[in-house]
């Protein structure tokens, strides 16, 4: 991406599409001048344009919702922009995930199929949870405790796996791999690791063969 080649309209704008980078879920419509961008690119997080106070917008500046930026692109007519981001926080000044969370018609859109769908579904809950931690919630007590505290539920879960299979109990044996599943999708979702990047990893390994 050329910052030359992005197509400002005449106010020196450019719309910004921001999307979740695990979870694939679009989280604001806004707009970008060229200094936002440069900034967006120095400091590796979202920064914006508003057009309400016509300045710069560092995204969670004063919230602590700020957004780690991970790719930034345009569109085939460069004249959109998206980011694709891990979110610390919510992303609506309302507390919500999304700023896109009103339905006006039909119903809200199910995940696209694909492989290991239920996979994908999960760690884009997970997303969700760590960004708003929930009260209550098992997987926000896990988040908020942080990442030893995570991998210690991993080896736990581990240990289980192998009991069960030792114990020659397939029953169990499932059971247990689903909850090592479950939590190292968690570990992934904490350290910013989309679940599309391991299965990407087997596939070259795959290739290799």
């Amino acid at each position: 991406m050329k910052l030359e080649d992005v197509k400002f309209d005449d106010q020196g704008l450019v719309p910004a599409i921001i999307q979740d980078a695990m979870s694939k879920e679009v989280l604001t419509l806004a707009y970008m001048n060229k200094e936002a961008i440069e900034q967006t690119v120095a400091t590796g997080e979202t920064v914006l344009y508003s057009r309400s106070r016509q300045e710069l917008w560092h995204k969670g500046a004063t919230s602590g919702n700020t957004q780690s930026v991970q790719t930034m692109t345009y569109d085939c007519d460069q004249d959109a922009i998206l980011l694709q981001v891990i979110p610390s926080g919510p992303a609506c000044h309302t507390g919500s995930y999304s700023c896109f969370h009103e339905v006006v018609y039909g119903e809200e859109t199910q995940p696209k199929e694909q492989r290991y769908q239920i996979l994908d579904e999960l760690q884009s809950v997970l997303a969700e949870r760590k960004a708003t931690l929930p009260e209550g919630s098992y997987t926000s007590s896990l988040f908020q405790e942080g990442v030893d505290r995570i991998l210690k539920k991993v080896g736990e879960e581990a240990g289980e796996v192998i009991i069960a299979a030792k114990n020659n109990d397939n029953e169990e044996l499932t059971w247990e791999t689903a909850d090592l599943l479950f939590h190292t999708l968690m570990l992934l979702t904490n350290q910013g690791l989309p679940f599309d990047e391991v299965l990407r990893a087997l596939e070259q390994r795959h290739q290799k063969k």
